[in-house]
């Protein structure tokens, strides 16, 4: 990796930080990068879920007061939530490595449709006002099947995970998308753990992504609810189809 490519990787890992502790799609930013330095596909992806560890916990960290008076919630979603990502590693490490590339081209659409719809998903969900405040067994099983995404690639967990929680759970959206980081943050690390020993990992990618993560989680909880969100959600489109375009002509 030459000095240009690290810089490049740390400016994507802050990026990266800052997207998934307001929207929840760092990895549409930061893949195509480790892509385009010339990491294969499975590596890139491991690799990833490890560097943006770090920037989760720090956007955790920054929505520290939404996240006041949901120690409840947390303790009853959070098994769902490392179960899920156990499950999603291992088939990550365990399916052929073209699995994967024939597979996450689609993810990647998915997570794409995700984002663009976010905010017509947001005006819904701001208005409903029946649903159960605890989201029952079906919420469990929801988030459980976010981790199961989010540990096996993980791009847009965050608004999936959202999305779930919208659907069942009767909460201001910012006290939610503060639950959200913790889920997501616990699914990357429980995920990256596994990978240290039984995956391939690109260490110096780690490095740079979790410098940058760490920065941008703090810059997201801060600031990042300022930004235009369809800035955001235009990049993460653009940076989403190069992506698709590199898996499918390598």
């Amino acid at each position: 990796m030459t000095v240009w490519e690290a810089i490049a990787v740390v400016i994507a890992g802050v990026f990266a930080g800052g997207i998934n502790t307001v929207v929840g799609s760092g990895t549409l930013v930061t893949f195509p990068v480790l892509l385009a330095v010339g990491y294969p596909p499975v590596v890139a992806n491991v690799s990833n879920s490890l560097g943006l560890v770090p920037g989760s916990l720090s956007g955790a960290w920054g929505y520290r007061e939404e996240l006041k008076g949901q120690a409840g919630r947390v303790k009853r979603l959070l098994p769902a939530s490392i179960l899920g990502g156990v499950i999603g590693a291992i088939l990550l490490v365990t399916l052929p490595d073209k699995a994967f590339t024939a597979i996450v081209p689609v993810l990647i659409v998915i997570a794409l449709v995700l984002v663009v719809i976010q905010p017509w998903l947001n005006r819904k969900l701001s208005h409903r006002r029946n649903a159960d405040s605890d989201g029952g067994l079906l919420l469990w099983f929801g988030v459980f099947a976010a981790g199961i995404y989010g540990g096996y690639f993980g791009a847009a967990q965050g608004v999936l995970v959202m999305g779930i929680m919208g659907v069942l759970v009767n909460e201001h959206l910012q006290r939610m998308n503060a639950l959200k980081n913790v889920l997501t943050a616990f699914v990357n690390l429980v995920a990256g753990v596994l990978f240290i020993f039984i995956a391939d990992v690109a260490w110096l990618a780690v490095l740079l992504l979790a410098v940058g993560s760490v920065v941008g989680g703090q810059i997201g909880a801060k600031i990042g609810r300022k930004l235009p969100p369809a800035v955001l959600r235009g990049v993460i489109v653009v940076v989403g189809v190069a992506a698709i375009v590199q898996l499918l002509t390598k």
